[in-house]
């Protein structure tokens, strides 16, 4: 598999061509004793498949847990699973970022949760309660799951040692096992980082702020709100939060979240990049936005560095969700709201200066209200030029009927700089520009979901090209070589 680097805001291979990735994350949350049903099975995922439909990327998640169930005994038979996983992913061409995967610090909560093993979890004189409605409760008002994160943010002992010196050791562990696999495409070590009571103390500013916002703002209109909230479309009522007013409604909790991304997170990554350096110089370090700016609050984390020197490879991995993510509501997720989440998200990773992957998005709902609102998300993607990992794989996900969505046209590689691409979906037209100022050995690399009736280079008939069918004849990728130049390929499906 070709090296990957990070060049600025853009990621490149070992020939210097730019490469834009999609795929899904692949997450097993199970504790240490649910081995037997682990979702990493190389012999039950549809590699092949997943290939097919123009996935190149995993976001392969376990947790703490798991991969050390006792202070510093690994698992190493979770290792050995996720390395045949990746071994697969390999004889497919597809990366890999491992994550660290979250919920409510760790298992023990009523209403879910999983991450950190018992041993490091220290809830101290509180006790986890069953959530009233949705799982995520504890993040809101659970002193039990706040003072969880409080002791690990602290780096509170545990048998003389802190919690996140434990941690860091894990991951060094891991990229000791895994962090020089041709499939290993970087760490992402902690799952939408929650910043404690902390996190309670902006739960309620966000309250405040919206019983404020919705009497004082002109441009909310209670009468509107009250009148669909009462009507047939519920959760139309919620439409009067668009992106102007949610910026309004956010702004008294970013305070908070900026003592959190530099004074504690942010540290944070810089400990275990150091720890996973010490064992592999291979794999790019994943920054994640911390579980508030989900919805919209800005993120101010700080680069990695190790040892005092910015880390060359690491890249943002934001995620934001609609408000109606989780309900049979989420057709009526509004764009503007979770478009301006994500604009605040560009505004992070060019402040950062370095390539983006989404690391989670979307949901799925009955019926098909919701895949405009997913198209959208889509494009927003493309205009930035970004990658994507969509939440989340689950058995036979392939088999249903909005994974056409998923499976879109992209460009894999491009030799040059991406200038735009885009998918007409209307009218089925792919376009891709570009700036080529060296010659190639290596084409550019673009996916399609089905066949091409017209592929077009600078509006002429391409010729040269190759096309490579992907098993069950479900797409195909393009290879076109160019010389130096501006460039202008387009497909119509």
């Amino acid at each position: 598999m070709d090296k990957i680097f990070t060049d600025n805001l853009r990621f490149i291979d070992e020939h210097g061509r730019e490469r834009i990735f999609s795929g899904m994350n692949v997450c097993d949350k199970s504790t240490f004793n649910e081995m037997e049903d682990y979702c990493h099975n190389p012999d039950s995922f549809p590699f092949e498949e997943f290939k097919a439909r123009g996935f190149n990327m995993i976001r392969l998640g376990f947790t703490w847990d798991k991969m050390e169930p006792k202070p510093e005994k690994y698992n190493e038979k979770l290792i050995e699973t996720l390395e045949k996983f990746m071994n697969k992913c390999a004889e497919n061409d597809i990366y890999v970022y491992l994550d660290g995967h979250q919920d409510l610090y760790a298992g023990g909560h009523p209403g879910g949760g999983d991450g950190a093993p018992a041993w490091a979890t220290m809830f101290d004189q509180y006790k986890p309660r069953e959530p009233f409605a949705v799982w995520a409760e504890g993040y809101f008002w659970g002193k039990a799951c706040h003072r969880a994160f409080d002791n690990f943010w602290a780096n509170k002992q545990y048998n003389g040692k802190g919690l996140q010196d434990y941690h860091a050791n894990m991951w060094k562990y891991v990229a000791s096992k895994l962090g020089n696999h041709s499939a290993l495409f970087g760490f992402d070590f902690f799952n939408e980082p929650f910043p404690g009571s902390d996190g309670g103390k902006i739960f309620k500013k966000l309250i405040g702020s919206v019983v404020k916002t919705s009497i004082f703002d002109k441009r909310v209109k209670l009468t509107e709100m009250a009148k669909e909230a009462l009507g047939k479309d519920k959760p139309r009522a919620l439409d009067q939060f668009e992106a102007e007013v949610m910026t309004e409604i956010v702004k008294p909790c970013s305070e908070l979240v900026r003592k959190f991304d530099e004074e504690k997170y942010s540290p944070y990554l810089c400990k275990m990049a150091e720890a996973v350096r010490e064992v592999t110089d291979k794999g790019i370090m994943f920054v994640d936005n911390n579980y508030y700016s989900n919805m919209g609050i800005p993120c101010c984390n700080t680069p990695i560095t190790v040892n005092g020197k910015r880390e060359e490879k690491q890249c943002f991995a934001p995620h934001a969700y609609d408000l109606m993510v989780d309900t049979p509501a989420y057709k009526y997720a509004n764009n503007s709201r979770v478009g301006m989440i994500f604009d605040e998200h560009r505004k992070t990773q060019e402040r950062l200066n370095v390539p983006c992957i989404v690391g989670e998005w979307g949901s799925c709902a009955e019926g098909d209200g919701w895949y405009p609102h997913i198209r959208f998300l889509q494009d927003k993607f493309d205009s930035y030029k970004w990658s994507n990992t969509y939440w989340c794989y689950f058995d036979n996900i392939l088999n249903e009927d909005f994974i056409k969505l998923l499976t879109r046209p992209y460009p894999k590689a491009v030799t040059g700089f991406i200038d735009e691409f885009k998918y007409d979906y209307v009218n089925g037209i792919f376009t891709l520009r570009y700036t080529q100022d060296n010659e190639f050995t290596v084409p550019n690399v673009i996916y399609i979901p089905s066949d091409a009736k017209k592929i077009l280079l600078d509006g002429k008939e391409a010729e040269n090209i190759e096309i490579i069918k992907h098993n069950g004849n479900i797409g195909s990728d393009v290879l076109i070589s160019t010389s130096t130049g501006s460039h202008t390929i387009e497909i119509k499906l």
